[in-house]
């Protein structure tokens, strides 16, 4: 249980160092939905199975999520300081 916890508050932590990549994004998305669904997972079935189970689905949801919520509008500036919509990474 206590191992469980330390997941979760590692990856709470990691997940704020993602910025507006869709890959970042994705990594700790991953993070936050693999500790929490472990923690879910083990203390609903009272089982490792359950943690682990609830772990893969739960990183599985995080990332998906975490990519698709990716803001879209990326701007850049020119020489000049102009700003410009560009397609974000």
């Amino acid at each position: 249980m206590r191992r469980l916890v330390f997941v979760a508050a590692a990856g709470l932590a990691l997940s704020g160092c993602s910025e507006y990549s869709r890959s970042d994004r994705a990594v700790g998305g991953a993070a936050i939905g693999a500790g929490s669904g472990a923690l879910i997972g083990g203390l609903a079935t009272r089982s490792a199975g359950g943690a682990i189970v609830g772990g893969v689905v739960g990183g599985a949801a995080g990332a998906i999520i975490g990519a698709e919520t990716t803001p879209r509008a990326c701007w850049t500036r020119d020489y000049y300081g102009r700003r410009h919509p560009v397609q974000c990474p």
